[in-house]
């Protein structure tokens, strides 16, 4: 995963490493909790051409900065529309995992002029103490300890890359869709300056991904909402945003758990390019 042509942009008082590639709409994806840019690369691959690709580290995440601030989702949110003022993109199609699908509808819901639409895959808007923790006894476990005073600051800098790999593979619906390089990428940026504290802050702030679902209301955006199979969500999780979402077009991907892009990015590659054709992004 080396080699890639990436910028850098400051925004809010930290530098965003960020990817941009590629001629025609714009498309703006937004990673997961703990992953980052190259998290999409099977996706990127599948998409192949006609599109503008943009692709940030949220901050704490990737080789992103991390600004000593409690990670919120409203600071996610902050960040990401102060980035699309920067790079002063237009018409965009927003497509989010996870907490960047719950950054994109938040987005929707401030009517932010810059976006065309939204593909919100499996946002994490739900759980007690956090979705992350339904995925494994193991992260119930790990994601439980860290929002404890002093024992969490401990877990968050003792943990192992095969610990990290076995995380991230509650997320998946088949673990050879999980990269081997992408786990040493995410390994290595986690020890990065500020990394352990930003990720520590995000997960002790898990109430504000549930507290942002009171403004979908607001979202006049088209809205496409897309969900594992196998997602962490339960069947009330997902019947309370399609409520709130009303106007939104809902799809459920077979053999997928909560990291789409990595199960399935044909299918995703194919309602990003759906959505970007029926809504005349450009």
């Amino acid at each position: 995963m080396n080699g890639l042509n990436t910028q850098r942009v400051c925004v809010l008082g930290g530098e965003l490493r960020f990817l941009r590639t590629g001629q025609g709409p714009t498309v703006v994806l937004l990673h997961t909790l703990r992953t980052q840019l190259e998290y999409f690369m099977p996706l990127m691959r599948a998409l192949d051409l006609g599109l503008e690709i943009v692709a940030p580290d949220l901050p704490g995440h990737g080789r992103s900065s991390a600004p000593d601030v409690e990670y919120t989702a409203q600071y996610f949110t902050d960040v990401v529309e102060k980035f699309l003022d920067a790079l002063d993109l237009r018409r965009v199609l927003l497509v989010g995992e996870s907490i960047g699908a719950s950054i994109g509808l938040a987005l929707g819901a401030r009517r932010n002029p810059r976006l065309a639409g939204v593909i919100a895959s499996n946002p994490y808007d739900y759980g007690r103490r956090g979705g992350i923790r339904r995925s494994s006894p193991l992260a119930n476990v790990v994601f439980t300890a860290m929002t404890w005073p002093v024992i969490g600051s401990v877990v968050v800098r003792t943990g192992t890359k095969g610990i990290l790999r076995k995380i991230m593979e509650g997320g998946v619906y088949d673990p050879r869709n999980l990269p081997s390089d992408l786990i040493d990428e995410m390994w290595a940026c986690g020890n990065l300056p500020g990394h352990a504290r930003a990720f520590l802050s995000l997960s002790r702030e898990w109430k504000t991904w549930i507290a942002a679902r009171a403004a979908y209301v607001d979202v006049e955006l088209p809205i496409t909402l897309v969900y594992g199979d196998h997602d962490w969500s339960r069947p009330e999780d997902r019947e309370a945003n399609s409520r709130v979402l009303r106007t939104a077009r809902t799809f459920a991907l077979e053999n997928c758990g909560h990291f789409s892009c990595l199960d399935q990015p044909q299918q995703i590659a194919g309602l990003i390019w759906d959505e970007a054709s029926r809504r005349g992004t450009s």
